[in-house]
């Protein structure tokens, strides 16, 4: 490979101009994440919980940006990265591969159930289950053609016709600013009596954790967000392909001058990871908020195969019958763009995985069969899973956003500060090596989210499990 062969970095306002992982990264988790747990959570337990979307979002936005950081240092993605932790072969791989699997079939499953329940509320006698089905079998079938651009614009118009309407509702039931801002501070959420009635369990922690879990995505949001930088060829991904670990003869020769444009590319980074991390805080706190300001007063909690018709009563108590179609249409259309970022994105993850665990896998099947063969696994897990719990969306976004969002954040947040800290300088030249050193707040941030996840997955996920 070539010297000088990174680009030069853009500079000032030029850099938003190129910014676009983070968009794909906030399109893919503003979905179950959003439209349901972030809306029930305000039902339920009101703007007490504010600080949960701010506080889970901004912890796993430093370890989604660190992974991104070392991916445009060594042009590798996160799962290659954690082939290279100290200890025996292969063995956090091995971890993620085996957790994984159990997490992307249950999370996949849990969007396309509650994707199939708002379709169904749209098409009267359309079975849930059978609406499930088809808007796997149509997602997979997009991402199996690689045939995206028309899809995005389509989605992403309604998705934010129904983002500026929750805003809209949002800005006409915010609570005062003493309420806001309390709500930023922990506290004791307690569960109303007419939630209790209702079916919902009398611990906070169930309705807290699996929103803080799938708050800016899940374990695998923060793996796939390096794939998607990966895509845009900043820095050292320049050129670089899917399932490909670093030129490291290239990394132990950079020289002086492509350390340099790399330092320019990681600023990209940062700007492109906090614009994903604006767009997710509030639009979460938008779907929260209107969820305490409409539903709460009516005694609503999101749940079972009505969860659909009952969201769509944000907009419904505000615009009428069509106000309500609107924001099932734009849920709807929300959820098929996560599970199209979920499929696009998991079987990469599985495929990196199996590639680096058992080597044969990658010498049989070249990168496309291997992503596919993946998919037809989503394929199956969902016609089953979606068939036999289709019903419980709620329940199954609840057991997705725990399963990916909480159970390895801890241990992601270590290996990538080990990553970042440790393995990447031992694989640059000696001149690149202080021009991209981490600064000392990455360890900080990585560090407060081992410990703060840490916490949950000890003390919290027991009282719910």
């Amino acid at each position: 490979m070539q010297q000088n062969k990174i680009s030069i970095p853009p500079r000032g306002l030029a850099i938003l101009a190129i910014v676009g992982p983070s968009i794909v990264w906030a399109a893919e988790y503003i979905g179950s994440g959003e439209v349901i747990l972030a809306t029930r959570t305000g039902a339920i337990l009101g703007t007490s919980v504010i600080w949960a979307v701010v506080v889970g979002m901004f912890l796993k936005y430093w370890i989604g940006m660190s992974g991104a950081r070392y991916t445009v240092c060594t042009g590798e993605g996160m799962i290659d990265m954690f082939d290279r932790m100290p200890g025996p072969a292969h063995w956090s791989v091995w971890i993620v591969l085996i957790g994984q699997f159990a997490a992307g079939a249950i999370s996949i499953a849990s969007v396309a159930s509650a994707a199939g329940v708002f379709l169904s509320s749209l098409i009267p006698g359309l079975p849930s289950f059978i609406s499930g089905w088809l808007i796997t079998i149509f997602c997979i079938s997009v991402v199996w053609s690689g045939k995206f651009q028309w899809l995005k614009i389509f989605m992403s118009i309604f998705v934010l016709i129904t983002v500026i309407g929750v805003f809209y509702v949002a800005g006409q039931v915010i609570p005062h600013a003493g309420d806001f801002f309390e709500g930023l501070l922990p506290g004791d959420s307690v569960v109303p009596e007419w939630a209790l009635g209702q079916g919902v369990h009398e611990n906070p922690w169930r309705e807290i954790l699996p929103l803080i879990g799938w708050g800016a995505g899940g374990f695998a949001s923060q793996v796939w967000y390096t794939y998607w930088v990966l895509g845009a060829g900043y820095g050292a991904a320049k050129n670089r392909n899917y399932g490909e670990p670093a030129d490291t003869s290239y990394l132990k020769k950079m020289p002086k001058v492509d350390a340099k444009r790399i330092k320019g590319w990681v600023r990209v980074v940062y700007t492109d990871a906090t614009l994903g991390l604006f767009i997710g805080v509030f639009v979460t706190l938008g779907f929260l908020i209107a969820g305490a300001g409409v539903l709460r007063p009516q005694e609503l909690a999101p749940q079972g195969p009505k969860v659909a018709i009952t969201l769509s009563e944000i907009f419904s108590s505000r615009w009428g019958v069509l106000g309500g179609f609107v924001f099932l249409l734009g849920g709807t259309a929300a959820l098929i763009a996560t599970q199209v970022g979920q499929m696009a994105g998991w079987p990469r993850l599985l495929a990196d995985a199996v590639r680096i665990c058992i080597p044969s896998f990658k010498r049989k099947f070249t990168w496309k069969v291997q992503f596919r063969i993946f998919l037809g696994f989503f394929l199956f897990t969902n016609m089953i899973i979606v068939y036999t719990l289709g019903l419980k969306p709620v329940a199954l976004v609840k057991l997705g956003a725990v399963l990916d969002g909480l159970i390895l954040t801890p241990l992601q947040a270590l290996l990538v500060g080990i990553g970042l800290f440790f393995v990447m300088p031992k694989l640059l030249s000696k001149e690149a090596r202080p021009i991209l050193k981490p600064h000392w707040i990455f360890a900080v941030g990585l560090t407060i989210a081992l410990l703060v996840f840490g916490y949950f997955c000890i003390f919290q996920i027991s009282y719910i499990i």
